[in-house]
Order: structure tokens, then sequence, then C-alpha cells
């Protein structure tokens, strides 16, 4: 799409994660934000307090069938994303999918299988591959500092999980299958890059431990997340207006054994007091390990062989904001309209992103059923060959 011009950009489904379209205006590239597409009134009238006077419309068909867009940026409803995205694809129309890439393996190969045969470009927005803490957890493992990963762990401490998953429709397997999609595709994605491979059998466990109890339901409709949000809903069996269906895992345990050999495990815990992930990354020399998320924190590496120690050998800060990841979405939105307007390969190949979801689904049907172990069936060989690899 390099031909001089804007890029007109649209944003589907303008909720809590539509805020990231604003980072195009900060990106310094040829690409501006035209329309937004959104089914509900309320969607709407966010869309023009975030981009102005643009066209607001309220089905993405919309946006196809007007021809308003060379791009969107897809930041509705996880359910809804397989649908969006492949009619968007087979439009000509390059998509920005906020991840997950679908709630199912099967969805998630109907994109990429999208992509390919309509050569449209797809990015998927695994935005915490450009974190700070990532970024220095993958410089350690480059340079060498441990020798060769044998094994990768995450333990996701979700203090506020209560809040951001349980008061709407996060909460309803229906819609998000559960959350090793929602929110452990994030720390799938990154366990693949630090350990060089990719998930090819997984085991799950889980329940519904705190959450299930809660009477107290609704009251949210129309609201976004930060209309509730608050560090005093506390402790977590204390919480109100839960969302009327509750029926995710509010803790969950995954093990898998990669295509390379590396064994890892993700745990994630919605009722915790904190909220922050520890990763622990281990190979041949020594291990890294992360203290802080964000900003401020650190990742130390061990190298030299001792008794316990809080103290690392060497020790590096993690950069970026202190808070949130503003500046990893900032890198991710530039990223993608680089990869659209110069065609530039992203970090991330839509590869990547669909053996997140294969993970975290394979992992959440294992924990449903007697935790099973569950092999990931390949990628036909041509929708693998037509993406670029990325930064595995």
């Amino acid at each position: 799409m390099g031909n001089g011009e804007a890029v007109r950009v649209g944003v589907v489904g303008v909720g809590q994660r539509a805020v990231i379209a604003r980072h195009i205006a900060e990106s310094g590239l040829a690409a501006t934000v035209v329309a937004a597409a959104d089914p509900t009134e309320a969607g709407r009238a966010r869309a023009r307090e975030l981009f102005g006077e643009i066209d607001v419309v309220e089905q993405h068909t919309d946006l196809i069938d007007r021809k308003l867009v060379d791009a969107a940026i897809v930041t509705a409803p996880d359910w809804t994303h397989a649908e969006i995205a492949v009619d968007l694809l087979r439009a000509g129309i390059a998509v920005y999918l906020e991840k997950p890439l679908a709630i199912t393996l099967e969805d998630a190969d109907a994109v990429l299988a999208a992509a390919q045969e309509s050569n449209t470009p797809l990015y998927i927005g695994h935005n915490f591959r450009h974190s700070g803490v990532a970024r220095a957890l993958r410089d350690v493992v480059a340079r060498g500092e441990i020798g060769e990963v044998k094994t990768v762990w995450c333990r996701h401490f979700v203090g506020n999980g209560g809040d951001y998953y349980f008061k709407d429709w996060h909460a309803d397997r229906s819609k998000v299958n559960s959350l090793l999609l929602q929110k452990a595709s994030h720390d799938l994605d990154v366990i693949h890059m630090l350990a060089g491979g990719y998930t090819r059998r997984v085991v799950g466990m889980g329940q519904l431990a705190v959450y299930g109890g809660i009477t107290d339901r609704g009251g949210h409709e129309n609201e976004l997340m930060q209309d509730w949000f608050s560090f005093d809903n506390w402790p977590p069996a204390a919480q109100t207006g839960l969302n009327e269906v509750v029926d995710v895992e509010d803790v969950s345990l995954v093990l898998m054994t990669l295509d390379n050999g590396v064994l890892a495990s993700y745990e994630q815990c919605h009722f915790t007091p904190d909220y922050w992930r520890n990763y622990t990354v281990i190979g041949t020399e020594g291990r890294a390990e992360n203290f802080g998320d964000t900003g401020g924190g650190v990742v130390k590496v061990w190298n030299h062989r001792r008794g316990w120690s809080a103290d690392g050998d060497r020790e590096y800060p993690i950069s970026g904001v202190e808070e949130g990841h503003a500046d990893a979405d900032l890198l991710t939105m530039t990223e993608f309209l680089r990869y659209v307007i110069d065609g530039e390969t992203p970090t991330l190949s839509p590869v990547a992103a669909r053996e997140a979801v294969a993970a975290g689904a394979l992992a959440t049907r294992s924990l449903r059923n007697g935790s099973v172990p569950l092999d990931v069936p390949e990628l036909p060989a041509a929708v693998r060959a037509h993406f670029p690899a990325g930064t595995r």
C-alpha cells in the first residue's frame, strides 16, 4: 500500500481496547483513522469521542460495502474476531486483530487461511512481545547468558482479575472459551518466544474456585471496566456486580512440551492481592527471572553455582512505563503500519499467534476433560509457508 497516500484506517468494536488506535497519530506514518464500526449506540458515541469527525457505522460490513477503509483495527469482543477478520481479509482490507486471534483453534486456522487465500496483510496485536520485560528476557537468552534454554515457567498473579474479567462477557465461556485464551495468550506467546519453539503437547488443570460462589450479579450494562474498577474491591469473595454468567476458571495450570523438547509451565490466578507476572527461564548454564514486569522492575541472571541468594550475578533494569502497556501498544501499532505501508516483516507472525491459541484452547479442553494430554495439530503447510517467519 506504499503509494504515497495515507492509509485509511477503520476501527471495528469501540470498547476498552479501541484506544490503541489513537497511537496511529503518534506513529509518524502515513495513516489516519477515518471510520469506526460498532453495533451499539454507546460504542458509536465513544468512537466520536476518541476519533472526532469520522464516518461511524453499525457493522464492519458497512466499512466493506462503502469502501471506507484500506485497513482495520479490530478491537471487538473475542468471540467476534474470526468472523470479522475473515470478512475484512476477503475484502482485501489489511487487518490488525487484537489478541487472541480467536477463541478456538478451528477459528484461528480459518482466519489464517483467509489471509493466505486473499493475500491480504494480517497482524495480531500481541503487544506484550514489545514490553520491556519480554525484551529484556529475550536479550538475555539471545546473548547466551544462560546457555541453551531447556525450561520456561510463568506464574501470573492476576490481582485485578475480579474487576477485569468477571464483571462482563469475559466471565462467559461461550464468549471467551477460557481465560487461557483472553488473558494467557500474551504469556503463552512469550514462552514460545523465549523457548524458541511451539507447544505440541499440553495438559491443563483448573477450577472456578472463588468467583463462582458470588451471587451478587449484574448492574454493569453499557459500562466499561474503568467504570467499576477499584482497588477497594477486596477481598475477592466480597466482589459485587459480577456478570450474570460466570463459568470460566479463576485458577488454571498448564504444562507444555514444545516441538524442540523444551518443557514449559503456565499458572494463572485471578484472586491474588498483587498483579504481575513472573517468568523463570532456565538454560544449560544459568537462569533468568524477572521481579516486576513493568518499568522499575529488574531481570536477574544467575550463572554461577551457589546456595540461596536473592542477588543475581547480573541485573538488568526493565524499561518502559511503570503501569500498563502504552509503550508496547505504540510499538505494536507502528509495526502493523510499517507492515501494511512498507511491507516490513513484523516481529510476530500470525503463525505464532495461532500457536498461542492452540496451546490455550487445547489446555482448556484438557482441563475440562480430566486433564488428558492433547497434541496440537499442525497448520497446513501452504498456510504456514505463506506468512513471514517473524521472530520466534
